[in-house]
């Protein structure tokens, strides 16, 4: 539960991995997916030993991850614009996937999951208990109590891991079926990534040049 939650809620994994399901196939969604999750587990590595506290103690540092994050997700929004410009004109989707780079470097400068491993991530290691789903992206707050773990534990970090497997294998299985029944869907998927990717990268933008100034 705690790793579906993490992963389902909208944001620019969701709409890279979404793109790469319509456009490509499954395999190229499940591909990005493995580069978000690859994030995930470079962040689970360096909160192990300690590292990621350099980044709390450095608010420069971290003012200039989520800049560039930012300015990532405008790039690959254009990117977005340009695959929904192609398959639009009935070109077909455009050659070459690079899903798993774009969610790698999205998620290593996204700062929920920057945030999420200073905070949260740093607890799962620590034995006691947690209010997973209250860390949710979005909806913390309303379902906050609904579902406290003990942390510390082997079982907690497989679980979390595990979900968001099932996630990104589902969630592109889903978008992938459904393309093949409603023949015009690629371009309106790859234009909504393209206005998340937007919204997001202004907000990170903001929240990062914010710090750094």
């Amino acid at each position: 539960m705690f790793g579906l939650a993490l992963a389902a809620p909208p944001g620019p994994m969701n709409a890279i991995i979404a793109e790469e399901s319509v456009l490509r196939g499954w395999s190229s969604g499940f591909i990005a997916g493995t580069g978000a999750m690859t994030a995930d587990i470079i962040f689970f590595v360096l909160a192990y030993i300690g590292v990621a506290t350099v980044v709390e103690e450095l608010p420069l540092l971290r003012g200039l991850m989520i800049t560039i994050g930012g300015v990532l997700m405008l790039y690959f929004a254009y990117d977005a614009v340009e695959s929904a410009q192609t398959t639009f004109s009935g070109d077909g989707a455009p050659d070459g996937s690079r899903g798993f780079e774009k969610a790698l470097v999205l998620g290593l400068t996204n700062p929920f999951q920057i945030l999420f491993w200073l905070t949260v991530g740093v607890a799962l290691l620590e034995p006691g208990t947690l209010d997973i789903l209250a860390h949710t992206p979005y909806i913390g707050e309303a379902v906050a109590g609904v579902l406290i773990v003990e942390t510390g534990s082997v079982a907690l970090l497989a679980g979390m891991f595990g979900g968001i497997v099932v996630w990104i294998t589902g969630f592109p299985a889903l978008l992938a079926a459904t393309d093949r029944r409603i023949d015009s869907l690629e371009p309106f998927v790859a234009s909504g990534s393209a206005l998340i990717l937007v919204g997001f990268g202004i907000v990170f933008l903001w929240d990062g040049l914010g710090t750094l100034l």
